[in-house]
């Protein structure tokens, strides 16, 4: 057996990500870094991401959430998702409490399903793996990895309030952190909703072999437990998460291509700004116009991830875009970003110091809006009710505050702290320092390891 200049063995790593871009984002950057030291990556990513992490080097053995004849062949990664929150959106437009019964048990529900579906198939799938360590990134417990006989590693991707506690708002409510209204009705009409799916869903998950669910929770504990949050970001708890509980500052890949600006922007003057909601929320076609329309009345410069309805949007002279952008090499060299608030695109943010505007849509995109709002990092506006003054008016404040120290541009109105550059830039570097990517890579190796002694 081969093994390292320290002495270790290589190992099998078996990664499964939930089939939208956040989570196998998050996983491919880990992997990645796993993959260089000479272990083997398997992902048993859901079966539209097929051929798409072949190409990066990581072996495929992929599932189906769903019977095949209900996924086309071809369909783009994660389309089931896609398709359904365009079907959804008009939920989006309600307060997040109302959305627990419309939305969000929906969510759950299509989440539990596809469980159920691919157990035989992940079971198989281990059988043929045999891995060393498995390292799951989503919400929902598959007995098959809990049932594996090797270390679990669970990965929260999403804002951490989802790792509940008293002294923290409620998952998925948006509701600020510094003020209790509304935490305890939104709390009981979560459970109201939810308990008969879970505690259905928890007498399946101990049929199948494993443990039993902690109370109201869908997904199990690991032997190691990872969440994505810089430090700067986190909240403030009652209860100290145990030992096996490590924060990523961020987790960002090194896997995307480099980026080159079209000549047309780059040749231009003044502050370029990356718009993005997601490969999610760009399915409501008619907010991505909305949002577009407001932003061409602006003398700014624009990058647009398009999404999966890329060929149905237009854009004007001022901004440049694709069904798909190396995201993680756009926002370096923008002054900006506007975005839907996902976990991955706000940590990436802070990672390369960039300010936001959050137009929150579903899940945790409402916490992390009102957590960028909160800690005078951002602006969180309504995506479905925001005037065109606000949005200028947000963009104005944050690049004037941003900006002035660089090209001596006056602030309008700027933000009241005004340190937001350099608050973002410090933060920037410390969370750069820490290495997320790496970080989780030894502790997986750690934990993989510790388990042969």
């Amino acid at each position: 057996m081969v093994r390292d200049e320290q002495g270790r063995r290589p190992l099998t790593i078996l990664f499964m990500p939930e089939s939208a871009y956040g989570p196998t984002n998050n996983c491919i950057g880990i992997g990645d870094v796993l993959r260089r030291r000479g272990h083997r990556i398997v992902f048993a990513a859901e079966a539209s991401w097929k051929g798409r992490l072949e190409r990066l080097g990581f072996a495929e053995d992929l599932v189906d959430l769903q019977p095949p004849a209900s996924s086309p062949a071809g369909q783009d990664a994660g389309q089931f998702w896609k398709d359904f929150v365009r079907d959804t959106a008009p939920e989006f437009r309600k307060p997040t409490i109302e959305q627990l019964g419309t939305w969000v048990r929906p969510v759950w529900e299509e989440l539990v399903s596809g469980a159920r579906y691919c157990q035989p198939q992940l079971a198989a799938i281990v059988e043929r793996t045999r891995p060393d360590v498995i390292v799951e990134d989503n919400v929902v417990a598959f007995p098959a990895l809990m049932t594996a006989g090797v270390p679990f590693v669970r990965i929260v991707s999403c804002n951490p309030l989802e790792i509940k506690d008293p002294g923290i708002p409620p998952a998925f409510s948006g509701y600020p952190a510094g003020d209790q209204t509304g935490w305890r009705a939104f709390r009981e009409e979560y459970e109201r909703v939810h308990r008969p799916v879970w505690e259905e869903f928890n007498g399946w998950v101990v049929g199948q072999g494993a443990p039993a669910l902690p109370e109201l929770e869908f997904i199990h504990e690991g032997a190691l437990n990872l969440y994505v949050y810089p430090e700067l970001a986190d909240y403030r708890r009652i209860r100290p998460l145990g030992p096996s509980w490590h924060r990523l500052d961020s987790s960002v890949r090194s896997t995307d291509e480099a980026f080159t600006g079209p000549g047309s922007l780059a040749a231009g003057d003044g502050p370029l700004i990356y718009f993005s909601l997601g490969s999610l929320g760009s399915a409501d076609l008619q907010l991505m116009r909305r949002v577009i329309s407001c932003l061409a009345a602006t003398p700014y410069r624009y990058i647009v991830s398009k999404g999966p309805l890329h060929a149905e949007i237009e854009l004007p002279a001022t901004m440049a875009g694709a069904q798909f952008v190396p995201q993680t090499s756009v926002i370096p060299v923008c002054d900006l970003v506007i975005t839907h608030g996902g976990n991955n695109t706000i940590t990436e943010c802070l990672h390369f110091g960039k300010p936001t505007i959050v137009l929150p849509l579903f899940w945790d995109q409402h916490d992390n809006a009102q957590r960028m709002h909160e800690l005078g990092l951002g602006i969180r506006l309504d995506p479905y009710r925001f005037t065109d003054d606000e949005m200028h008016d947000a963009l104005a404040r944050l690049l004037g505050a941003f900006r002035s120290a660089r090209v001596g541009q006056a602030a309008a109105r700027p933000l009241s702290d005004a340190g937001l550059r350099r608050r973002l830039a410090g933060a920037a570097a410390t969370i750069r320092q820490r290495d997320g990517v790496r970080h989780a890579a030894d502790l997986i190796e750690e934990t993989a390891l510790a388990s042969d002694s």
